[in-house]
This record gives structure tokens, C-alpha cells and sequence, in this order.
């Protein structure tokens, strides 16, 4: 009895092995591994499918150039996620003081974000580094929940007491313009005070309390135009671009006809010295050219300046 127990046990032993063989050998390959197997979750319904020159999705997080870790920064970013961990390779020398150099930098990650949604667009993000080559980014986004769905309610209202099919593509899109000119005014307090009751910073402001300062103008128009099926991004300009200011601005970049052209509301938007409103197209829908043009009048506009090196839809050779 017990010459057929023993093949027995041993051919139950050997299937239990094979079974579990290919478990096993993961688990050891991950340990051993230079670069452990990363969690990838799905974008959020804001996740553009949009790629640019200066950035682009990518669905591969190990980098090896400092434009994969661009690219790593913009999807995470642009995917709505709170928190990424991935890692650098060996064979990438560089990564970690390119990590550093680009999370230090509030310039590339103020051009970054705004290539995002903006209820994908953050406030802060936060890299840690570790020096077994781990990067971690943790994000805090600058929309809540509650505001998110605020915003998609009346900006789908307005867009269908306002907007009809009949219209043409710049119709709509000089119809929204207008709208959010006759109804917002500039927020002239948070501008020279840097303070303000209104949260005119955001779409929530210029849209519920009518009033925005250049980024409100902005991330509404900017809305309305995803929701209308256009490309499109921000476009801003940093104080170190400018000699006369320390702020920047920011307004629309739009793909219409065929061309990327830029759409100022702010701008279209001035408050005369009497307090008097006034509605503009001076900056709607032009080429880079034009835009400088209407910059040369009585007094220089410098806002506009932006550099091309993060915008190369607008680059001229």
C-alpha cells in the first residue's frame, strides 16, 4: 500500500508546483526588478485625448528622457489622478536631477497645467524622490467635486438658451464670448489687492458671482469651448517675460479653421476710467501676428509676450 501512496503524493506535490510556478516566478521577478510593476488606473471623464508639441499623453511610465518625463507629469496630471508612483530606470542616468529640476520649477508645471482641463488643472503638486530611483506625485486639484457639477449645469443651460444649431462654428464661439463679456466684470480688487470675496480666480466666479480675474475668464471660456468640441488650451505669460509687471496673464488658445488662434476675454473685456463696461474683439480669434499688432497702441501691452519655447503651436521659424 504504501509503493502507491508515495507516486501518488509525488504527482500531487509536482502539479501543486506548476500551478503556483508562474505566481512565484512574478513575485521573484518583481523584487529583483529594476523597475516593479506600476498601477495604472483609468483617466477621468476630463482626461483630454489631446497630444501637443511641447507635451503628450503617454501610456508608458518609465521614463528615459527628460521629454518622457514631461510627458509622465502632463498624463498623470491630465488623467485626474490624486496620487502616481513610478520609477526611474537605470539606464537613465539623469532622471533623478531631471525629476528634481522639473518639480522645482514652477514655470514648467504652470506651462504643464495648462495644457489640462481645467477641472484637471492643479494648485499643487508634490514630488517626492527617493533615491532607489521611486518618484511619487501626489496632486491637489483646484476644482471640487461640488463646484465640478455646478459648473457642467449652467454652462449646459446657457449653452442651450444661447446657442441653436443653425449657428456656424464662430457663431458659437463668438456668441459665448460675448455672453461671458455682458455678464462678468474684472475683478479689480483681487488684481491690486491680491484679496477678493469672489472667486473670480475659477469658471465658478465669473459664472455664479460675475466676476473673474484672468484665469476665470479663461478656464470658463475654456470650458465652453471642450464642451463645444474644439481643441484647445491656455496660454500664459510669466512676469520673467515682462519688464513693467509682476503678474502674469492668461487666455485661450483655440484650433479653429485649421489654425491655432488666440482668444482674449480679459483683454476684450476693459473697464473705461468712468467705470464704464466695454465689449471688444479685438483679441478674438486672431493669429499671434495680430495679437502683437493690437498690442502696439497708445500704451505698449507686454501681457502677451509669451514665450514660444512652451507653446510651439504659435512658434514661427
Amino acid at each position: 500500500m504504501k509503493k502507491v501512496i508515495v507516486p501518488i503524493i509525488c504527482i500531487l506535490l509536482l502539479i501543486a508546483t506548476l500551478a503556483f510556478i508562474n505566481p512565484i516566478t512574478d513575485a521573484l521577478a518583481s523584487i529583483f526588478s529594476d523597475t516593479p510593476d506600476l498601477i495604472i488606473k483609468s483617466g477621468n471623464q476630463y482626461t483630454k485625448d489631446n497630444d501637443y508639441l511641447y507635451v503628450q499623453r503617454t501610456s508608458d511610465y518609465i521614463p528615459y528622457s527628460y521629454q518622457d518625463l514631461l510627458n509622465i507629469y502632463y498624463s498623470v496630471i491630465n488623467n485626474g489622478w490624486d496620487q502616481f508612483t513610478f520609477y526611474c530606470p537605470d539606464e537613465y542616468n539623469k532622471c533623478l536631477n531631471d525629476v528634481s529640476h522639473i518639480s522645482s520649477d514652477e514655470l514648467i508645471l504652470t506651462h504643464l497645467n495648462n495644457y489640462i482641463h481645467p477641472f484637471n488643472s492643479f494648485t499643487n503638486i508634490k514630488t517626492s524622490i527617493n533615491e532607489n530611483g521611486e518618484i511619487t506625485l501626489k496632486v491637489d486639484y483646484l476644482y471640487t467635486e461640488e463646484e465640478i457639477n455646478a459648473i457642467n449645469v449652467r454652462v449646459d443651460e446657457i449653452m442651450a438658451s444661447i446657442l441653436n444649431n443653425s449657428m456656424s462654428e464662430y457663431d458659437k464661439i463668438k456668441t459665448i464670448h460675448d455672453y461671458i463679456i455682458n455678464n462678468v466684470k474684472y475683478d479689480v480688487e483681487r488684481n491690486e489687492e491680491d484679496t477678493s470675496m469672489y472667486h473670480s480666480y475659477t469658471a465658478y466666479g465669473p459664472l455664479f458671482e460675475g466676476y473673474a480675474t484672468c484665469n476665470g475668464y479663461t478656464d470658463l471660456m475654456a470650458i465652453f469651448l471642450t464642451k463645444l468640441g474644439f481643441n484647445n488650451f491656455k496660454v500664459a505669460t510669466t512676469p520673467e517675460e515682462m519688464t513693467n509687471s509682476t503678474t502674469g496673464h492668461i487666455w485661450n488658445a483655440v484650433y479653429f479653421n485649421n489654425n491655432w488662434v488666440h482668444i482674449d476675454l480679459t483683454w476684450d473685456d476693459p473697464v473705461g476710467i468712468d467705470g464704464t463696461d466695454y465689449l471688444f474683439h479685438t483679441y478674438f480669434l486672431v493669429s499671434s501676428e495680430a495679437m502683437h499688432e493690437a498690442d502696439q497702441g497708445e500704451t505698449v501691452v507686454e501681457e502677451h509676450n509669451f514665450n514660444p519655447i512652451y507653446y510651439l503651436e504659435f512658434k514661427t521659424s
